[in-house]
């Protein structure tokens, strides 16, 4: 009985970085999940709290990185040797903000600390709606998107809030990427396809951070999650393309 090849495109080799008690979380969801696709996502789990010269050997080694943020906490000097480390080595990597629910959450010092840590801008691909008590979920900016103005009365109030955050992804895109100009003119146009073929470009050359965020981990929802790491981190074959050689 024959064994079946595996097209090297479809493999993910990731390391997971983060609190320890979220990512052994995490890591089985990914796992269950992936179990139901045609692709392999193998990760490695390391803590954030790990020693310097220990996330950097790990880094260096992978293909792509998922890094665990979250809205509450105060001190990002970790967040940032990450962020440094994962540049240094031209490893893509996105990011998942957790707590959005929060009280004290603030998603915009998150995206802050990625954008002004030395390397690339951050991307939000989705946006928490209130915090605390008037938490009322997460937009997903470019599948809404493609379902407007279907979505407009569902998304009611948040609209216009949704919409902003939808330009403003749009205008990273083209500023990062100038051959996007011309194939964006008109916003209502834009082929979805084609705006993941630049967010995948940019991700995959370090000159952006996907940045996806949740109210707990303990969701069984990770299906954003799941699509960004197989649309926008790199397969094996994707690392050894030249504009992934390092830039001395």
């Amino acid at each position: 009985m024959g064994t079946k090849a595996i097209d090297p495109q479809s493999i993910r080799n990731v390391t997971l970085i983060g609190n320890p008690g979220e990512t052994t979380r995490l890591t089985p969801a990914i796992q269950r999940a992936t179990s139901r696709i045609d692709h392999t996502i193998r990760i490695a789990e390391l803590s954030s709290g790990a020693p310097t010269a220990t996330l950097e050997r790990a880094i260096r080694v992978a293909d792509g990185v998922i890094i665990l943020g979250n809205t509450t906490s105060q001190h990002a000097a970790r967040l940032e040797t990450i962020l440094r480390t994962a540049d240094d080595h031209q490893v893509a990597r996105l990011c998942l903000i957790t707590e959005t629910a929060h009280l004290t959450a603030d998603f915009t010092r998150c995206l802050h600390t990625i954008t002004e840590t030395r390397g690339a801008v951050a991307l939000p691909l989705q946006i928490p709606i209130g915090t605390g008590t008037e938490f009322e979920g997460v937009i997903d900016l470019l599948s809404m998107w493609a379902l407007e103005p279907a979505v407009i009365e569902f998304y009611g109030r948040h609209w216009k809030v949704a919409e902003h955050h939808y330009r403003e992804l749009v205008r990273t895109v083209m500023e990062q990427d100038p051959s996007a100009s011309a194939a964006f003119r008109n916003l209502r146009e834009i082929p979805l396809e084609r705006l993941h073929h630049h967010i995948r470009r940019l991700t995959r050359v370090g000159d952006v951070v996907p940045v996806l965020c949740t109210p707990a981990l303990d969701s069984e929802d990770i299906g954003p999650l799941l699509n960004a790491v197989l649309r926008y981190l790199p397969s094996p074959l994707d690392v050894c393309q030249p504009e992934h050689a390092l830039d001395y």
